[in-house]
């Protein structure tokens, strides 16, 4: 803490000499760097450390502009949304949380043609979709695209939205896709992650590539890479699987890209290091002839079926990712340590497998397999110890008694 000292020098000094002298006194430590009058805040060192120059860092769209929405079609929806607020059982229902009568389906189609690619453009900013992929580039997805993964055994099935989760369990096989296309159009789909490329961080693994798509027959195209099911390390996290579509305005040869099946035979490309991509090299590449025009993603996290997949199908040790905890500090020994707990101390410098050993071997004399346990004391504290006792073990039959520390192990 620091206080302000006031001293008066006034001895053998004339009054009219006498001078004020003030002090910032740090009582037990000294200031370290600039003082907070001269030193900057949080906020404007954080806005110095962010600071770009609009000259060099900007954003460039890369895809399709968005669709304007006619004059004709704004006067209908203003004049609906009068006549709606116009009607009295419609505002009642709404000031009473009710679902309103309203077509969902045309409110559905009215978001995809205004806001729909908006929307998603702010949500992948959000998520870092164009910042890992595309750098300084962006789209607005107006293409809107409906990925729906199958559940085995079961007639359901998982939407692929802007960021919602999908378990490795449930995206085991190649989803369905469907978007609406022009007459004689062609198309190219990838799926990629940004995350856990485990040889290069700067690199994707693509999981599908579908390419040369005639409008938005998906079953009839030529597959470039076949589907690769998510597979997330255990203790990371979640990751990003991302779907991108692309409008083509010629036919294209994706040769180089293709990888060649194991043993000829009709098995996936199981080698991760031939699923090495580069999505901004892919685009570079074919910047001429590809737009992106649509974008779905989702995110997924570790489950049990990715253990299998690693040891099964890929033949090889699971990637886990866990914090070594360093062993705690244990001070040396003393013959005879001061205020502390005589049974605690000693704990500190035992093996850990024998307390917990210990633990066990006492919970088992409790439990009969045939018998209830004994009911739990009514007034735990009302009950007397005997005499000879030393006090660190009142102390632990206290606590046993009560429920408290290590002994509720043993319930």
């Amino acid at each position: 803490m620091a206080n302000v000292a006031l001293r008066i020098f006034t001895k053998d000094v004339p009054s009219r000499l006498a001078k004020i002298h003030l002090e910032h006194v740090r009582h037990g430590h000294h200031m370290r760097g600039k003082p907070p009058t001269v030193a900057l805040s949080l906020k404007q060192r954080l806005e110095l450390l962010n600071k770009v120059d609009p000259t060099t860092s900007f954003k460039v769209n890369i895809g399709f502009s968005t669709k304007k929405v006619s004059m004709e079609k704004k006067q209908i929806w203003m004049n609906e949304r009068k006549v709606k607020r116009s009607d009295v059982n419609f505002v009642k229902q709404l000031n009473d949380k009710q679902q309103p009568s309203v077509n969902m389906e045309e409110v559905r189609e009215a978001w995809l043609e205004t806001n729909s690619p908006f929307h998603a453009r702010r949500i992948a900013d959000h998520y870092g979709i164009f910042q890992d992929l595309f750098e300084d580039a962006f789209f607005f997805p107006v293409v809107p695209l409906e990925i729906d993964y199958r559940i085995k055994d079961e007639d359901s099935f998982v939407r692929v939205h802007t960021g919602n989760i999908v378990k490795p369990a449930e995206a085991c096989e190649s989803p369905e896709v469907k978007y609406k296309a022009e007459k004689g159009s062609l198309w190219t789909l990838v799926m990629c992650t940004p995350d856990g490329n485990l040889e290069n961080s700067n690199n994707e693994y693509c999981h599908w590539f579908l390419g040369n798509i005639c409008e938005n027959r998906v079953e009839e195209c030529e597959q470039i890479m076949d589907y690769l099911r998510p597979i997330p390390a255990r203790g990371v996290g979640y990751y990003r699987y991302i779907f991108t579509l692309y409008k083509q305005n010629q036919h294209l040869d994706y040769t180089e890209y293709k990888r060649v099946q194991q043993q000829q035979q009709q098995q996936p490309c199981l080698q991760l290091k031939e699923r090495n991509w580069n999505t901004l090299e892919f685009y570079r590449k074919y910047q001429d002839h590809l737009t992106p025009a649509g974008l779905a993603f989702f995110q997924s996290d570790w489950d049990p079926t990715v253990k299998e997949f690693y040891h099964s199908a890929l033949d090889t040790k699971e990637p886990i990712f866990q914090y070594d905890f360093p062993k705690p500090y244990v001070k040396p020994q003393t013959w005879f340590p001061l205020k502390e707990s005589f049974n605690v101390y000693l704990d500190r410098y035992r093996d850990p497998k024998d307390v917990t050993k210990e633990f066990f071997l006492r919970k088992l004399r409790t439990v009969h397999p045939f018998k209830a346990p004994k009911p739990p004391l009514k007034y735990p504290n009302a009950c007397s110890f005997d005499k000879g006792l030393p006090s660190w073990l009142k102390l632990e039959m206290r606590k046993e008694r009560l429920g408290w520390g290590r002994v509720n192990d043993l319930k």
